[in-house]
């Protein structure tokens, strides 16, 4: 099967690209670096200019099996001002809109399109359990994936499915938020984040990576999935169970007020409210999680970084 990634360069793309094409399936890999190299023979890269239209990179979607797209800027580099909010809004909205374009061109159009989503979709609930069928959030987040989900709906056809990942904090040390979360801790003074009460939903990456081939290979899925693990945990047991992991003591609190001063709008929407989402769709459909709970997946994420 030939299956192309969108913002297959980065942090979840790359290695999904690269699991992919050790199964045997042609990968072509969408990205705005002109320098990317995908370090595996058998991947191939093209760069793209999502503008919201189909450029010439749309041939490769004719034909193809199935496509994953991931593009947009990182919701976390940096602090949220407007004009950095508008553009994490755009870039997922131009990729989506582009990618769409070139589907719903296709002669021979995916029979899937795995469009990326976050649990920020439902904004905060507390303790509330979230599944697919909660509604979303008023927030800012929430405000993104509400049109970045409807953007990717428009491909929905009688020959192509649409899934969208809702996905939470996914667990890897060569990216994503736990690189920036480990220093602290390994110098001792690492804890949870303002009461440590709200959930983070989180999942290892390769039971995210697993969740997508399951989707792509489940003819009957289609909509949100939720890609957490089915065990959501507080911020404070979050930090209990890195501090186990790495064998330090997680006992001091960053204060709410001293994250808002750092880090502004983003730290109440990445940092100190959450979601105790589940994945409702996947367990339902059958799909088993190789990491269920956040002790086992942190040790195993760790024990294999060092």
């Amino acid at each position: 099967m030939r299956v192309v990634i969108a913002g297959g360069s980065g942090f979840l793309g790359l290695p999904l690209a690269q699991r992919l094409s050790a199964e045997g399936h042609d990968v072509l890999i969408l990205t705005r670096r002109r320098d990317f190299m995908a370090g595996d023979g058998r991947v191939r890269a093209i760069t793209w200019t999502p503008h919201g239209d189909a450029g010439g990179w749309a041939s490769e979607i004719d034909g193809a099996g199935a496509v994953v797209n991931l593009a947009g800027e990182s919701i976390g580099a940096k602090r949220w001002t407007a004009g950095r909010k508008q553009r994490i809004l755009e870039s997922r909205l131009l990729a989506t809109r582009s990618m769409v374009a070139a589907i719903r061109r296709a002669a021979v159009p995916p029979s899937v399109l795995v469009n990326g989503s976050a649990v920020g979709y439902y904004g905060p609930h507390g303790d509330e359990i979230v599944t697919e069928e909660t509604r979303a959030g008023a927030d800012f987040l929430a405000h993104v994936c509400v049109q970045w989900e409807a953007e990717a709906e428009r491909a929905s056809s009688d020959r192509t499915r649409v899934v969208c990942m809702r996905t939470g904090l996914v667990l890897e040390t060569s990216g994503g938020a736990l690189p920036r979360m480990l220093p602290p801790f390994r110098l001792g003074v690492g804890g949870p984040l303002g009461t440590g009460h709200q959930y983070w939903p989180w999942i290892h990456r390769d039971d995210w990576m697993a969740l997508v081939r399951w989707t792509i290979q489940s003819p009957s899925v289609s909509g949100p999935v939720n890609a957490t693990a089915p065990q959501p945990v507080t911020n404070q047991e979050f930090a209990a169970a890195l501090g186990r992991a790495i064998r330090r003591p997680a006992l001091l609190p960053m204060p709410a007020f001293a994250l808002r001063l750092i880090l502004g709008e983003m730290a109440d929407g990445l940092l100190l409210s959450g979601q105790r989402a589940v994945p409702q769709r996947a367990e339902r459909g059958g799909f088993t999680f190789r990491y269920a709970h956040v002790d086992e997946a942190l040790q195993a994420v760790l024990k294999t970084s060092s």
